[in-house]
């Protein structure tokens, strides 16, 4: 529903999310603002729903640029083996080994805050995983008789991963793209509510729980309702990762 809400949220029958009317300030849920209205009288299911557009257009850059960046390193890391895979894997290790928050923040701090740069702040924190998971898959490939076949016919590397190796590890990369856009959803509403991601006024999660924290006593649907969405949004997209490995990995299951 979150999908499909965003996706549809220009032609659906809601007010303009940055449309303010003090005099409508701190309203709770009711038949004019199904959602209750924020501290300037602006519409939370307007802005509710333009989070989510925000959200998962990050969420999906963000992991788009990871799964690029981390698959080429993970297929070069698996294939190759000695000490380029140990290079490699060692220093993805290192960006592993600093606390994930703190990574994304020092990213941005650099870069600026904004949508753009959060973005790649969070590919970046995904890249190591991402690499992590298609090594995996590529070093229990690459054993395989077909792998060897191909290499006993001449067939040169190149032609080995792209023929062979990468797409026998599209599974890994679905269910690691499917779970990691929740975690993308996450860091980017941890980011906003930071004041580091999407700045005000535009229509972002994080940026509505922070504001609405002020308010918890008089109003608390304006910091709990978009908690809500990103509960929601992050345990579904788990739930369908879930069920996708499940699907390709029957065995998983007995």
């Amino acid at each position: 529903m979150t999908v499909l809400a965003s996706v549809f949220a220009p032609w659906l029958p809601l007010d303009n999310p940055n449309h303010q009317d003090l005099a409508a300030a701190l309203q709770p849920p009711s038949a004019a603002h199904l959602l209750g209205t924020d501290q300037f009288g602006r519409d939370l299911l307007a802005r509710i729903v333009y989070g989510a557009r925000l959200a998962l257009v990050m969420g999906a850059l963000a992991v788009a640029g990871a799964v690029v960046v981390g698959t080429f390193l993970g297929l070069v890391a698996g294939y190759a083996g000695g000490w380029l895979d140990t290079v490699v894997m060692r220093t993805m290790d290192i960006f592993l080994a600093f606390p994930y928050l703190l990574i994304a923040i020092a990213i941005v701090t650099a870069l600026g805050p904004g949508t753009g740069n959060a973005a790649v702040a969070i590919a970046i924190w995904l890249m190591p995983s991402a690499a992590r998971v298609i090594r995996a898959a590529v070093l229990e490939i690459r054993s395989r008789e077909y792998v060897e076949a191909a290499h006993a016919l001449g067939a040169r590397s190149p032609r080995v991963v792209m023929r062979h190796l990468l797409p026998n590890v599209t599974a890994s990369l679905t269910v690691f793209s499917t779970v990691a856009i929740g975690r993308a959803i996450i860091m980017d509403s941890a980011l906003s509510f930071l004041g580091l991601g999407a700045q005000p006024p535009t229509a972002s999660w994080g940026n509505m729980v922070s504001s609405g924290r002020t308010y918890l006593v008089v109003a608390p649907h304006i910091a709990l309702l978009p908690g809500v969405a990103i509960l929601v949004t992050v345990v579904s997209f788990n739930l369908v990762g879930d069920g996708i490995k499940d699907a390709l990995n029957p065995r998983s299951n007995r």
